[in-house]
């Protein structure tokens, strides 16, 4: 189930990044959030980030030139 909803097509780096730890800051642990980008960089900026941050990466696919994430704030 997801919690909060994030769309960052159109961006580019490193402004998704920007955007989803300002959203993660404002969530409880455990919760979920789904990102939406179109920026070919968030394929490894996103998973990166969720490494170093220790926010569990739950999934990361494509569809259609859309990246899609799904992350649970530690």
């Amino acid at each position: 189930m997801v919690d909060e909803s994030l769309d960052c097509k159109g961006m580019m780096c490193p402004m998704p990044i920007v955007h989803i730890t300002k959203k993660i800051k404002t969530m409880n642990p455990g919760q979920v959030l789904e990102v939406v980008a179109d920026d070919v960089g968030s394929l490894e900026d996103v998973p990166a980030w969720a490494d170093r941050t220790g926010n569990e990466l739950m999934e990361k696919r494509e569809d259609g030139g859309e990246f899609h994430f799904i992350i649970r704030k530690s």
